[in-house]
């Protein structure tokens, strides 16, 4: 047996969960559990008092010192956040000794379920369209001294025409410092430290399922991303910069400036095939 996979079960079982119906600090009406993660369970659920939709995130057990102080640099980063392709944070409590989130619901998919679920193939230009959206989103959190460090593609989620992130469960202030930088493992320091370049890092991960979405394999062997993925060389190019195997990038503005002129160069060569 995984002794990994058994452990985090029996955690799932201790974890105080709420059942549909159950209502919080006399106004939240639970509807069902979204998911958990490594901090916290989330919940949709219904504000009887505005009678609008919600979701609840609720501190797990388990390192409880670790995990209130994060809630509470959560909430303090949401506060300082005011976009709208980011979600607002409505109210906080405590119930039993255990703080709650309370932040805006939003309705979508995210990148992960249409390419999962939903079987969403994205084309390079349209990839690195989306990539630029979230960028622009980016650009904002950073200008606001704060680096989200958790990019993935469940955190991601499309909204009619709009692109939206959430989930700052990981997110810090870029005057903060992390001690145990140093003890991580490569792949977790590039994600985790405190600094632009970790969300840039995160983003080429992000890039990767994008192009990967429409790769069907013609071999068996493992072979790299540079030897798998038909993209062009300014794709390419900009891709080993995110992650950090040539000069990275020091700030997003760079980055899209890149972008720009791959997708403008690309505009111009459908012109000169059509003419």
């Amino acid at each position: 047996m995984n002794l990994s996979y058994f452990f985090t079960n029996i955690q799932r079982i201790f974890e105080r969960r709420y059942k549909k119906g159950a209502v919080l600090y006399g106004r939240y009406e639970i509807i069902q559990e979204l998911g958990m993660g490594s901090y916290g369970i989330t919940y949709l659920a219904n504000d009887l008092h505005t009678n609008k939709q919600v979701v609840i995130k609720q501190m797990r057990k388990r390192k409880r010192k670790t995990r209130e102080d994060s809630f509470r640099r959560e909430a303090a980063i949401l506060r300082q956040l005011n976009h709208s392709q980011i979600p607002a944070l409505y109210d906080t409590f405590t119930v039993r000794h255990t703080p709650h989130l309370v932040m805006e619901y939003m309705e979508g998919d995210t990148v992960e379920s249409l390419i999962f679920a939903k079987g969403k193939v994205f084309t390079e230009e349209e990839a690195f369209q989306l990539l630029k959206q979230v960028l622009t989103i980016v650009e904002y959190i950073h200008a606001k001294g704060i680096v989200h460090r958790d990019l993935r593609i469940p955190n991601i989620l499309l909204r009619d025409e709009d692109v939206c992130i959430i989930d700052f469960g990981l997110a810090r202030f870029l005057s903060e410092q992390d001690p145990h930088i140093e003890t991580y493992i490569l792949e977790k320091k590039l994600r985790r430290q405190i600094d632009v370049k970790s969300d840039i890092y995160a983003l080429g991960h992000f890039l990767l399922f994008l192009l990967y979405s429409s790769y069907e394999p013609t071999t068996k062997e493992e072979r790299s991303w540079e030897e798998e993925l038909e993209i062009s060389n300014f794709a390419r190019t900009i891709l080993r910069r995110m992650l950090q195997i040539t000069e990275s990038y020091d700030e997003i503005a760079s980055l899209k400036e890149d972008i720009d002129c791959m997708l403008k160069r690309k505009e111009r060569n459908k012109h000169v095939i059509v003419s």
